[in-house]
């Protein structure tokens, strides 16, 4: 049996940060891994582009200017982007990690949502297509599978601006990409997209949520994308028969095939949304169950070339007019849909008063009486309170480290923000202490490269290598760590903090009976110089003259570059025989020994006191001689 050949980026590390741990999905544009930021210490997902849509270098480019974008959206209904850079030339990008299921894997269980469910759902994706379109960021590729179920509860889309970046690398540069299902008719016929076309496209989800089946279907795309351009949606009550109406209208509203018809953005649809839930018409939301990871590829983003367009809009002859629309007839389509609107509520607010008693349901036990935990990161903790105690939440501050945000300031919530809750539940708020302090690791005596992996392994930063200094210890092995500033570290330091690591020279060496010439060449070799100006001599019984005795050091630590004198020896000291004639033989024996001579005479010690030293010596007085030299003394008495 022959097994499956090993994803050679599995294990592979981006940018020495991110480490590819395990691939979770496959689509038509990017493979999904499974991945963990070394520096930050959290799991991430990290899409890799597929290598041939990295060949053209205008998709390179327009790929980074909407990661960027997308980067910079920061909503609780969209996939966070962290960050985006290169492996091999092919373009990643670094997103949060949301253990969980898509839309499609829910469909696939459930087959269809109940009311409720697709309330809750086309909340949060209406929310997220809000924030994009506020920020002028389209979609452009909305479908199940980009609408993520976390098992927190949370409801994210994700891939926001990569067909953008890859319709942008068709050959002709006019080719439509997505996923034909999802295509409004503007973008079937003429290539157009704008907000109005990720409306439709959620038109398209929820009609799917609420029936389990797409509204159009075919044996080639060809057929399903004529059908968009041609034909008027089916109302979700056509399918099932118990959708509320106000689904129908929804539905009906976004999905027109006349962009001008439909709401102007997704924020215009949540309003309308909003307005419904406030009338009490949506049911209760309810928690999704936690499904298991199916691990199937995910539909593919079609193309359809200019030919196949041209078609359509051939086709399409009969129907509204698809050129821009005069400022009087924009108008005027402007005020017939606030009428239909204005209809449609009032419609509405007549089924409201005829189920009075649905309000009281609806805040005491329904959907009202659950409110969203507000996002607070970065405010201050007096403002994070108050906006949580506004949204009728019990605030209880407990504290905790985060390398980004400062001491005294909102890091996050639990639940966390985006959660739906119950009115007067209690929110645990965090408060930054600022990083956490972590003990130092323990790298004196290691070798650079294991001391360096330490340091890094135990959240920390290497940081400059200081000048390496002489020591008894092994050359290259550390000596110690300091902050950047050269101070001593203490027994803990801020996670993420810079170390400094000081190196050892290894010892310098023994040059006692060497030259001074041959001293100063060993010296240059080890980075060390050499003035002589430094130079003091001394006598030395061991090391002969003009040979080095020692090193002159300067104080403290020597390091490379330094510079050191010599201590040079004199040879022996000599000593002068004095003339000792005229004294007592004892006091001549003792003076001559007090010297460092060895006397010696032919009288016995008892006559000593008695005895005159009557003649010179041997050697005689005033000769130098090397220590412990023996010296012949006379004496007669």
């Amino acid at each position: 049996m022959t097994s499956a050949p090993v994803d050679p980026l599995i294990g592979q590390t981006l940018d020495d940060r991110y480490v590819v741990r395990s691939r979770i999905a496959r689509g038509g544009m990017a493979m999904v891994y499974l991945g963990d930021d070394l520096r930050l210490g959290r799991r991430v997902a990290i899409k890799i582009m597929h290598a041939h849509l990295s060949d053209d270098e205008n998709f390179t480019r327009r790929f980074e200017q909407e990661a960027r974008s997308a980067a910079g959206l920061g909503h609780p209904n969209i996939v966070n982007v962290f960050d985006q850079g290169e492996a091999a030339g092919v373009p990643y990008l670094v997103m949060e990690y949301l253990p969980g299921i898509t839309l499609r894997e829910l469909l696939k269980q459930h087959q269809r949502l109940t009311s409720e469910q697709a309330t809750e759902i086309a909340e949060a994706i209406l929310s997220g297509l809000a924030a994009a379109h506020d920020a002028g960021i389209v979609h452009r590729d909305l479908k199940p599978e980009n609408v993520l179920l976390a098992d927190d509860g949370r409801i994210k889309i994700g891939d926001f601006g990569l067909a953008r970046a890859v319709s942008a690398n068709t050959t002709t540069g006019q080719a439509l990409l997505g996923t034909i299902a999802y295509l409004s008719p503007e973008l079937v016929t003429r290539g157009v997209a704008d907000a109005r076309s990720d409306v439709y496209a959620f038109g398209i989800v929820l009609f799917e949520m609420l029936t389990g089946q797409q509204p159009y279907t075919g044996e080639q795309p060809m057929q399903i994308a004529y059908q968009h351009a041609h034909s008027d949606m089916p109302l979700p009550s056509t399918v099932v028969v118990d959708v509320p109406e106000t689904f129908d209208h929804l539905v009906r509203w976004t999905t027109h095939r006349d962009p001008d018809a439909r709401p102007a953005n997704a924020r215009e649809a949540l309003e309308f949304l909003w307005s419904v839930q406030r009338d009490g018409l949506a049911a209760a939301t309810r928690v999704f169950p936690v499904l298991p990871d199916t691990g199937g590829i995910t539909p593919a983003t079609a193309v359809l070339d200019e030919a196949s367009r041209e078609v359509l809009a051939r086709a399409d002859s009969g129907s509204p007019n698809p050129h821009p629309l005069s400022a009087t007839d924009r108008a005027q389509r402007v005020a017939q849909r606030r009428s239909r609107r204005g209809v449609l509520i009032a419609a509405l607010l007549v089924v409201l008063l005829g189920a009075a008693g649905l309000g009281g349901w609806w805040w005491g036990q329904g959907p009202g009486s659950r409110v969203t935990v507000p996002a607070v990161e970065g405010l201050s903790i007096t403002e994070a309170t108050g906006l949580l105690e506004e949204s009728t939440l019990r605030v209880t501050v407990v504290e905790c480290s985060s390398l980004t945000i400062e001491a005294g300031r909102a890091v996050r919530t639990e639940p966390s923000e985006g959660s739906r809750v119950e009115r007067e539940s209690e929110v645990q708020l965090c408060e930054s202490t600022g990083p956490e302090l972590l003990p130092l690791p323990s790298v004196v005596g290691l070798p650079l490269e294991e001391a360096e992996q330490e340091i890094e392994r135990q959240r920390f930063t290497v940081g400059t290598v200081r000048e390496e200094v002489f020591d008894s210890a092994e050359s290259g092995t550390v000596l110690r760590i300091t902050d950047p500033d050269g101070t001593e570290l203490p027994e803990t330091y801020p996670e993420q903090g810079v170390i400094d690591l000081v190196l050892s020279a290894g010892p310098l060496p023994d040059l006692s009976g060497n030259t001074v010439e041959q001293a100063t060449n060993i010296l240059s070799t080890l980075g060390l110089n050499v003035d002589t100006g430094l130079n003091t001599s001394d006598y030395s019984d061991s090391v002969a003259e003009g040979h080095v005795i020692s090193l002159i050091l300067p104080d403290g630590a020597v390091r490379k570059g330094d510079t050191v004198g010599f201590h040079v020896s004199l040879g022996k000291e000599l000593i002068e025989i004095p003339d000792v004639r005229g004294m007592s033989l004892r006091r001549a024996m003792e003076q001559l020994e007090s010297l460092g001579l060895q006397p010696q005479t032919a009288l016995p010690e008892l006559l000593w006191d008695s005895a005159e030293v009557d003649r010179d010596t041997t050697p005689q007085a005033g000769t130098r001689v090397e220590p412990g030299t023996e010296v012949r003394v006379r004496a007669s008495i």
